[in-house]
């Protein structure tokens, strides 16, 4: 028996077909998801939901065998779609970079004038809605995984997972529901529940790929998952919602709740600093230079500590949007290329321990994923250190999709629960 996870990221759409009895992949894709629209608008980030479609049916299409038995989706979150009443796409996708609700509104922005975030579902649906941009033809919105899952199962309305629904905010998290009363806003499930077929395969209704790295990375009770890719997240569950500062509660699978703490910048940080030293380099020379990533670790692998202090947060958080970075102690000897690269990685690995230290949560095991840490080698250590315990990284490296195919098995009652569906997760240390 297989199942196939379909992950639905901003930069790429992938997908696995796994065996669902002993998590073996058999096979695996990937396409880039160069689906953006031109905007003359800056803040504006905004892709085309129907390409991505294509994109996602063509690659379930190259993967799907006879016995596969589940199709789970999940992706990008907090960013919205609007549909009409058959269900058709009538706007872009607003993505979770959309930066339209730090815009001014009045004394305030759009996102804080309704106390929450900018990027998240209801805040962008908030200013089109002031704006009078909402499509004629509108009649709901959902993610773009939601409309990928509707679309395949050949329904006309989305049935979201609570994971996604609390991702555009005004969401009580412990009632699941919504707060606030708005046509637009669209039917919820808390459920694996199974949206249709396609071909002979159930589909299950799509869940946030925060939600699905955390099943597919193999978290549980007990642990906390450190997660570096573009953005940065530690999420952990709980039975409870946080009762702390700057930690979000997100519905989660089982009746559980994932604690979760963000940051904008996470692996974008190393990019940046390589984005530094390559121009640099260009200047300096006066010719194109390649990717200098190799360098850089290279000097992490003799290099541990610095004297320097980086504050990475040079795209604010979501709380403080205005928020820059900023590099400190610096002095005449130590104001050098090796010491910014330590010090920047030593940035990273604080900002992850701070969140996790901010959870109040006690976890005696630490698991990675994101191609930030396993690309990056002395991140990983830095991080190991920080917590005082040994990184577990899945043998998979598709840990949103993996996640997605053992949320889908679980709704199809192959697993009787998430936990039971994770016991086929290996690791590198098996």
């Amino acid at each position: 028996m297989k199942a196939i996870g379909l992950d639905i990221g901003t930069t790429s759409v992938c997908a696995v077909l796994i065996d669902s009895e002993n998590g073996e992949i058999i096979n695996k894709l990937e396409m880039q998801n160069d689906t953006w629209i031109p905007t003359e608008n800056e803040w504006e980030k905004i892709q085309d939901p129907d390409k991505i479609l294509k994109k996602a049916t063509d690659i379930l299409d190259m993967l799907y065998c006879d016995d596969v038995a589940a199709i789970g989706i999940t992706g990008q979150m907090h960013g919205i779609v609007y549909l009409d009443r058959n269900g058709n796409a009538v706007s872009p996708l607003y993505t979770w970079q959309d930066g339209r609700g730090s815009l001014r509104y009045g004394s305030t922005t759009y996102a804080e004038s309704i106390d929450s975030y900018t990027g998240y579902g209801y805040v962008t649906h908030t200013y089109n809605r002031i704006n009078d941009i909402i499509p004629d033809k509108a009649a709901v919105f959902c993610t773009i995984h939601d409309y990928v899952a509707m679309k395949i199962c050949g329904l006309e309305k989305p049935l979201i997972h609570s994971s996604d629904a609390a991702s555009f905010g005004q969401y009580d998290v412990s009632e699941n529901r919504f707060t606030v009363n708005d046509p637009f806003l669209p039917q919820i499930t808390s459920k694996a529940a199974i949206l249709g077929r396609y071909k002979s395969a159930p589909v299950c209704a799509a869940l946030g790929d925060n939600q699905a790295s955390f099943i597919g990375s193999g978290g549980g009770e007990g642990s906390v998952l450190v997660n570096v890719g573009t953005g940065s997240q530690v999420s952990a569950e709980s039975g409870h919602a946080a009762d702390c500062n700057g930690i979000e509660t997100r519905p989660y699978t089982d009746n559980k709740y994932l604690w979760v703490s963000c940051s904008l910048c996470g692996g974008k940080t190393y990019a940046v600093l390589e984005n530094f030293l390559r121009s640099t380099a260009e200047m300096i020379t006066g010719h194109k230079t390649d990717s200098v990533y190799d360098i850089m670790n290279r000097v992490l692998e003799n290099k541990t500590e610095a004297a320097l202090v980086v504050d990475n947060r040079f795209m604010g958080t979501r709380a403080q949007p205005q928020l820059r970075g900023a590099i400190s102690n610096i002095s005449a000897e130590n104001f050098t290329p090796q010491e910014l690269i330590v010090a920047t990685v030593e940035a990273m690995a604080d900002e992850l321990y701070n969140m996790y230290k901010a959870m109040n949560i006690e976890c005696t095991r630490l698991i990675a994923s994101g191609n930030g840490l396993r690309k990056n080698k002395a991140l990983a250590r830095k991080i190991s250190e920080k917590f005082g315990m040994p990184l577990n990284i899945p043998l998979h490296k598709e840990e949103a999709s993996f996640g997605a195919a053992l949320f889908a098995l679980v709704g199809t009652g192959a697993y009787a629960n998430t936990a039971e569906a994770q016991k086929i997760i290996r690791f590198g240390s098996d």
